[in-house]
């Protein structure tokens, strides 16, 4: 999807509804900024207000997808439906996602550090005290290359310097110094490097 022309087309229609971006936000009951967003191309509308969206601009979803009037003889809104339910079972199982690699990585944070406590304060032969270390350490081991992966692929990282959200690469996310959930990586739109945080929905 080209964001800029979806918001640029975004634009046009409110314009020709006579709503101001003030007016629209009202109606979505949401920011005037979020508004602002969608129509420089730095974000998209969630997908629970797509339909009410596009009903104020009096147009489809496919025509909001595609940044202009899509003319089919006859438009299915059980497409449109189908369309919206799948973007909501997304953002659903991003943050199922994103919830379940907080678990695992507390679990395993939990279990290594109290089997080095344990090997660091028992009075215990030191091949025991190895082993207890080393099986403290290997489930983030196994659960690693599982968190990235939730890291990748769960919501959307924000550019610090256009906002612009995207989904990176693996490699990008591997090799990324981060900071909780903010990692140090290069934007693909604007080409800048800073620590770009994790967010759930384009918006």
């Amino acid at each position: 999807m080209d964001q800029v022309k979806i918001g640029k087309f975004i634009a046009e229609r409110r314009k020709a509804a006579n709503l101001t971006q003030m007016q629209l936000a009202e109606k979505l009951q949401i920011t005037d900024r979020a508004i602002s967003k969608w129509e420089t191309g730095r974000a998209m509308p969630d997908s629970s207000l797509m339909l009410e969206l596009c009903e104020l601009l009096g147009i489809t979803v496919n025509d909001l997808l595609c940044g202009e009037v899509v003319r089919m003889g006859n438009q299915n809104k059980e497409t449109e439906k189908t369309l919206l339910d799948m973007l909501e079972q997304k953002e659903n199982n991003d943050r199922w996602l994103l919830k379940l690699e907080l678990v695992i990585g507390i679990l395993c944070m939990a279990i290594m550090l109290t089997l080095i406590v344990i090997a660091s304060l028992a009075p215990i032969e030191h091949w025991l005290r190895f082993t207890l270390i080393g099986i403290g350490v290997t489930p983030i081991l196994i659960a690693l290359p599982f968190l990235l992966r939730i890291e990748q692929v769960a919501g959307y990282y924000e550019c610090k310097n256009c906002k612009h959200r995207y989904i990176p690469t693996c490699k990008a996310v591997n090799m990324a110094p981060h900071l909780g959930r903010s990692r140090y990586m290069c934007c693909p739109q604007c080409g800048e490097k800073s620590y770009h945080k994790k967010v759930l929905t384009k918006e």
